[in-house]
């Protein structure tokens, strides 16, 4: 067996096959060693390209050329996908005016970078009985975000920390 998992000319392990041609023609269901032979008179190989079925189906091809254009097909799937990350702003519930506009700063810097964020209000001992104030933070935050964020996640209290997660909003084209 293969690295990608596909069993190839003697790797295969069944008595009948049904085998198709590199032009996809059916050529019917044959034993194993005609087929094989049938592809050696090709100068090709015999890879099994759906084990699972009753009979397993192989295909006659140059299974070089097609671990190359997978190879080729991955690395253009993996060129084209964006990464997103997710950014962490801490906030207290008892947040000075200058303090907050700096957060709002940095949460309207992360979703104009094209990252999600995490905007968490921490509670540190008896500030956990007043979670209405850290709701209020993170909607006021929230509302002010609006024009470039959506918001994935209304403020939930994880533990003793409330959380609220912003994604960007996509640019209308």
């Amino acid at each position: 067996m293969s690295k990608e998992g596909y069993q190839v000319n003697d790797g295969i392990r069944a008595r009948e096959v049904r085998v198709v041609d590199q032009e996809n023609e059916q050529l019917g269901i044959m034993s194993l060693r005609d087929a094989l032979r049938l592809a050696e008179e090709r100068n090709l190989d015999l890879v099994n390209v759906a084990p699972n079925a009753k009979p397993p189906v192989c295909r006659i091809m140059d299974f070089g050329k097609f671990k190359y254009e997978q190879s080729k097909k991955e690395k253009e799937s993996r060129k084209n996908q964006k990464v997103v990350l997710l950014k962490e702003v801490r906030m207290t519930p008892n947040i000075d005016e200058h303090d907050f506009n700096v957060k709002l700063k940095n949460v309207l810097k992360f979703l104009k970078d094209g990252s999600k964020v995490k905007v968490s209000v921490r509670f540190r001992g008896r500030e956990i009985t007043h979670q209405s104030i850290g709701q209020e933070l993170l909607i006021r935050l929230a509302k002010q975000a609006e024009e470039q964020a959506i918001v994935e996640r209304m403020p939930r209290l994880e533990g003793r920390h409330m959380v609220l997660i912003l994604s960007p909003k996509q640019p209308s084209a």
